[in-house]
């Protein structure tokens, strides 16, 4: 049922969820070549096993979110994996033990966004989605705001597995907003997207169907992938970029000032599509964040300096704060009242995961072949690849914008709308 204020359970949710949801990354990266002096294949495989969980597991997550009533506890399950997977790193650096718990965050991470979007659109309605979302991102840039901050200060001070034992305390925090959501607030064909059957009382196609099915969805799955493929490995390899002249705790405080610029850019960006996505339409904004990918790419290969390093990262609050609502938006757009929205959110994520693990893979065999300079300009490559699939073959997918002239009317055959 929507409501005019924003559901603050949710927003709580979410605060937390920043740090849990954005798994181990750039510090993993950073622990394993300055503290347990791994090599950059190592440590691309390492970064990628997660990834590729995620994508094995993300179209059944999807289709199990859709069609349990069991969101709440899911939830929770799911967070609980992801911090006891971090505190497994705290205690072992044995190798079989750090593949073994980015397995489990990478299973977790395929149920936790889908979860969250899923819960958002069941307690707000569709009417309140657009605004809801935006204010959940804002509050969870805010969340990994305050966990680099502190994240920073464990590191200076020489506890560098303090990062770690920070994403179990937040996925504690998680555990408990979720708890503040009751069961009887969730109307659960809302948070599928709605009904499942066609007009002749059909099941319609799932999973990767659902996209063939859609014109509109098979090109925003090949922007999105080539979107990921891009962007995934560049805060990796910047984060050791700069933690190469210095140890692993001044590493990980650069990678947090890192972390902290580009998310105080993402909660402008998430209130600004929160306010502006449902008026302006949503191809005018993704253009926006696919554009900053190239010219990034780019810039990092200009300097070495640390803080111009974190100056440019801040261009990433850009394309990931404008891609975390946009994605949610679309998805719901093309799959409103098909019983639908998780599992197509599932599939496309699965191609997200193949993405980045595409991308931290090669990017780090480029690293270990050649230099990080040719690393960013194949990224920044492939980002341009895919800024111009986006902006020649994507339509715009919201009615209203659509009506009031914001973008083209063609609608692709196929279209659910």
């Amino acid at each position: 049922m929507a409501t005019e204020r924003l559901n603050r359970p949710l927003l709580a949710m979410n605060f937390f969820a920043g740090d849990v949801t954005a798994g181990f990354g750039p510090y993993l990266a950073i622990y394993l070549l300055s503290q347990l002096h791994w090599q950059a294949g190592q440590i691309g495989f390492a970064l990628a096993l997660g990834s590729i969980v995620t994508v094995i597991i993300q179209t059944p997550a999807g289709a199990l979110i859709d069609w349990t009533d069991k969101k709440r506890g899911l939830l929770i399950v799911c967070a609980a994996v992801v911090g006891a997977a971090a505190l497994l790193i705290v205690v072992s650096d044995w190798a079989p033990a750090i593949f073994f718990a980015q397995t489990m965050m990478g299973a977790s991470l395929a149920f936790l966004g889908p979860l969250i979007a899923a819960l958002t659109l069941g307690v707000v309605g569709r009417e309140m989605f657009t605004r809801q979302t935006g204010a959940n991102q804002a509050w969870n840039h805010g969340g990994n705001v305050v966990a680099a901050a502190i994240a920073a200060g464990l590191a200076v001070a020489g506890y560098v597995t303090g990062v770690f034992v920070l994403i179990s305390v937040m996925a504690l925090g998680m555990i408990a907003a979720v708890l503040f959501i009751s069961a009887s607030q969730i109307d659960y064909e809302t948070a599928r997207g709605g009904v499942a059957e066609d007009d002749a009382g059909q099941d319609k196609p799932s999973g990767f169907g659902a996209i063939l099915a859609d014109k509109r969805l098979v090109i925003f799955a090949a922007s999105i992938f080539l979107f990921h493929f891009a962007n995934a490995a560049m805060l990796p390899l910047v984060s050791q970029k700069l933690s190469l002249a210095g140890d692993t705790g001044s590493g990980i405080a650069f990678t947090s000032a890192c972390i902290i610029a580009a998310q105080f850019v993402m909660i402008g960006m998430a209130v600004m599509c929160g306010h502006t996505a449902d008026r302006w339409g949503r191809k005018p904004l993704f253009i926006l964040a696919f554009a900053i990918l190239p010219i990034r790419a780019v810039l990092y290969t200009l300097t070495d300096e640390p803080v111009f390093l974190v100056l440019i990262q801040a261009l990433d609050g850009v394309a990931n704060g404008i891609f975390a609502i946009i994605f949610l938006l679309v998805v719901s757009d093309v799959t409103k009242g098909t019983g639908r929205f998780n599992i197509v959110q599932g599939a496309l994520a699965t191609l997200v995961g193949v993405g980045a693990s595409a991308s931290n893979l090669l990017a780090e065999q480029i690293v270990q072949i050649y230099s990080y300079d040719m690393a960013f300009f194949f990224l920044g490559a492939v980002a341009s690849v895919g800024f111009l699939v986006f902006i020649t073959l994507m339509p715009e997918t919201a009615a209203h914008a659509i009506k009031g002239g914001a973008a083209t009317t063609d609608q692709p055959e196929g279209s659910s709308r």
